[in-house]
């Protein structure tokens, strides 16, 4: 044999990258199922005469089980592979998602949007057991950046797409065709996904690249799998009284806030209170999504420069944050202008300081107790996970039919808690410990 052909031999084949862009599109479709209710809630609303306090309780619905199904959809992500697990509840909750487009009232689509919010629950927790089986540690973060831009990349690119559907057919068909999007893509993955070592095309130096990179190419083996102690009270009591932890916990449910206004409430400012059709409006839309991408991309690539330049880890991945929060308050300039153009311009300086402070997970894994890295995750993602239940109720309350400005009060000082939490709660970063006092900061 060559040295050419040995070396051919021995190269690790590339296939956890097609699994990326499996990730990738799962994440677009499961971002699209959460905004296609905003989209279509202009027409929808007319259609059944609702009030802005029953379109925010419909908006909010997703939260509600979203929400309350993490610590559940946690526990079946550690039971059930990704393979069956994320196709079942994709035809789950795209079948919830087709019956919205046939439902005749109210109550029927708040039922059906608690559905979807119930079965997406354990997408995101898939999303990491798949990229740590696959992934060694060095291309994790990227990866993660990878899928998680899916988010940003879909709605700023099927926002104009399902406004424009909406236009040419009606809003029930919004909901029809994403759910079927969505069943489609439930049989690719099925077909398509398996586990490192059961995947045909990868090699066996892909399989030591993962595995020598940190990569738990092995985690569905029931070898591997260690009995893990039962969760104890006191443990919940770590993790809800310590003050650090409380500032990022306040940091996230503030900082998603945002995220929750231009998922729910944003396409509806557009078309009732701006008075734009659904086309100009989608397109409109469209763009502050644009710049929180150009946000996420850059707030990592920033907080790694600053290390590099030798600032502490606290500064690096704190005052990225603290200056996406602030960005964020921009929206309020909506409140002292006429001008269409003006009102997207301070909606995407307020959706990239979004995208910018998104690297707030970072601090989960610096700040938590060693033994309680997952708990504290669990508790930060449920409790930064209620905005997508305040948000759009409160918004409903606030606004009347000719006046939204109170949403964007009510926005702008929910991000001030936010820049107040971290500066004030969480302080010097530093890992609390699980017993004994806060180091004074």
């Amino acid at each position: 044999m060559t040295k050419l052909a040995e070396h051919t031999a021995t190269r690790p084949t590339r296939m956890r990258y097609i699994i990326a862009l499996l990730l990738f599109i799962t994440v677009v479709i499961n971002y699209m199922d959460r905004a296609n209710l905003s989209i279509a809630m202009p027409a929808l609303s007319q259609e059944f005469d609702l009030t802005t306090g029953q379109q925010g309780l419909l908006l909010s619905a997703f939260g509600w089980t979203y929400a309350a199904m993490q610590l559940p959809g946690g526990w079946l992500v550690d039971r059930v592979r990704p393979r069956v697990l994320y196709a079942s509840c994709l035809v789950l909750w795209s079948l919830a998602t087709l019956f919205m487009g046939m439902s005749g009232g109210f109550v029927a689509l708040i039922i059906l949007r608690l559905l979807v919010g119930g079965f997406e629950a354990p997408a995101y927790p898939i999303n990491n057991k798949v990229a740590t089986a696959w992934f060694p540690e060095r291309e994790r973060g990227r990866v993660i950046a990878f899928y998680t831009s899916g988010q940003f990349i879909g709605l700023a690119l099927l926002t104009p797409v399902l406004s424009w559907l909406q236009t040419v057919l009606t809003w029930h068909w919004v909901f029809i065709l994403t759910g079927v999007v969505g069943i489609i893509w439930a049989s690719i993955w099925w077909f398509v996904y398996r586990e490192p070592r059961d995947k045909s095309g990868v090699n066996q130096a892909e399989i030591e690249l993962i595995a020598s990179g940190g990569g738990l190419v092995d985690i569905e083996s029931g070898a591997t799998k260690e009995t893990k102690p039962k969760l104890k009270w006191s443990d919940v009591k770590v993790v809800l009284s310590r003050r650090k932890l409380w500032g990022i916990y306040l940091g996230q449910f503030c900082l998603t806030s945002t995220l929750w206004f231009f998922l729910t409430w944003f396409p509806t400012y557009l078309v009732d209170y701006r008075g734009m059709d659904y086309i100009e409006s989608g397109f409109m839309a469209s763009l502050p999504f644009i710049a929180a991408l150009v946000g996420v991309l850059l707030s990592g690539w920033v907080s790694d420069l600053m290390v590099k330049k030798g600032l502490t880890l606290g500064t690096a991945r704190k005052l990225p944050i603290i200056i996406g929060l602030a960005l964020t308050v921009f929206m309020l300039g909506a409140n002292y202008t006429d001008s269409t153009a003006l009102v997207i311009v301070f909606m995407s300086i307020a959706f990239f300081g979004n995208g910018f402070a998104s690297i707030t997970w970072s601090l989960v894994s610096a700040l938590a107790p060693e033994r309680l890295l997952g708990l504290t995750g669990g508790m930060f993602n449920f409790i930064g996970n209620l905005s997508s239940i305040a948000t759009p109720i409160v918004i409903g309350l606030l606004v009347t039919d000719i006046d939204f400005a109170p949403a964007f009060v009510y926005m702008a000082a929910i991000t001030i808690v936010g820049v107040l939490s971290y500066v004030f709660l969480v302080g010097r970063v530093e890992r609390v410990e699980e017993r004994g006092k806060l180091t004074v900061v």
